[in-house]
């Protein structure tokens, strides 16, 4: 089963509070015309390892921001499919996931803890005129009583702001697809998005496409994962075993001159140590429909291939997923109508 009354909070931030106790969540106070919510933020897990992984991306640009853009403040449930407007971490291409990072609840110094990246954007955003959240996650309420953390009436929230798939132990239930938590704040000042995605350590990358339950990966070696700009350590290491990233996505001629039907393609390239064949590996669109490959690209060489009319890259944005003979996500990407709208050019990522 999936989490209950998923959907999409639209609302303006005006207070804060950072997580504290056991049960630690970042709280965040949001009004829309009538109704006042507060979003609970995960910033510790009850599950070893406590600490999460996230991914502050401060200029993110994905066709789902194009659609937020326009939405009026209020509430919005959404259904578990693809065409709803839910987030999805694994089928969404919503970031590379190696640039998650593993950081505590709490530091003694200035931005440097999860709940100091937070206040950061979530105050920016409370101190700017038409500043808006986006919150994604399980709704609760309206409840009879007041608010425990900021005392309106009557209580109501959105909380489950992190991947809700891939769970593991009791937190199984709550697997489902095209149904996980994030926040998008939007800066009017800047017309950027800042994006927050959070995950505990204990759920899985790879995942069913139905039920959102784990699914065990073959054993092998792991591939080379590419370095990432940002802060911490270096990339969040892919586990042995995992298909991830052994190829990608480097580019995709997705507005070509003229008719675009039968002229689209996508470049892959492989960086891994080893000749890879295509056999049975597929390269899917925002729809799911799939474009199956074949040959072999040897180490550190790359491919284009051409995208027949059924499986069709859109003009208004979209996702392109590279699956393996298993059917598991090695790489994917996205992109906005904005960056398609030069014919003839390629996108590159």
């Amino acid at each position: 089963m999936s989490i209950a009354n998923y959907g999409v909070l639209v609302g303006r931030p005006v207070h804060s509070a950072p997580g504290r106790g056991a049960n630690a969540h970042y709280q965040i106070h949001v009004v829309d015309r009538t109704v006042e919510y507060r979003i609970a933020v995960n910033v510790l897990s009850s599950l070893a390892p406590s600490e999460l992984e996230y991914l502050l991306d401060e200029d993110a640009r994905h066709p789902i921001t194009d659609t937020l853009r326009f939405r009026e403040p209020g509430w919005y449930p959404l259904g578990n499919l693809p065409s709803s407007g839910g987030l999805d971490y694994i089928r969404g291409n919503l970031m590379d996931r190696t640039r998650m990072r593993v950081l505590p609840v709490n530091l003694p110094g200035p931005d440097d803890d999860l709940n100091d990246k937070i206040d950061r954007v979530a105050k920016a955003a409370i101190a700017e005129e038409g500043a808006f959240v986006c919150a994604f996650g399980q709704r609760w309420g309206p409840e009879t009583v007041r608010d425990k953390i900021f005392g309106f009436l009557p209580g109501n929230g959105v909380h489950d702001i992190h991947m809700n798939q891939g769970n593991s132990g009791s937190f199984v239930r709550d697997d489902g697809v095209w149904q996980d938590g994030g926040l998008f704040f939007f800066f009017p000042s800047t017309g950027r998005w800042t994006a927050l995605f959070l995950k505990f350590q204990s759920q899985a990358w790879h995942t069913d496409d139905v039920t959102g339950h784990t699914i065990a990966t073959p054993i092998e070696p792991a591939p080379p994962v590419p370095p990432q700009p940002g802060p911490g350590p270096g990339p969040n290491p892919i586990t042995p075993g995992e298909p991830d990233l052994r190829l990608l996505i480097i580019g995709a001629l997705i507005n070509p001159q003229g008719n675009d039907q039968g002229l689209e393609s996508v470049t892959l390239m492989n960086v891994s140590d080893q000749d890879q064949s295509l056999a049975g590996w597929s390269i899917a669109n925002r729809n799911k429909a799939k474009f199956p490959l074949t040959g072999v690209i040897k180490r550190g060489q790359t491919a284009a291939f051409k995208l027949p009319i059924d499986v069709p890259l859109s003009n208004d944005g979209g996702l392109i997923t590279l699956l393996d003979a298993q059917g598991l996500k090695v790489h994917g990407v996205s992109y906005t109508k904005a960056q398609v709208s030069r014919q003839g050019w390629t996108v590159t990522f």
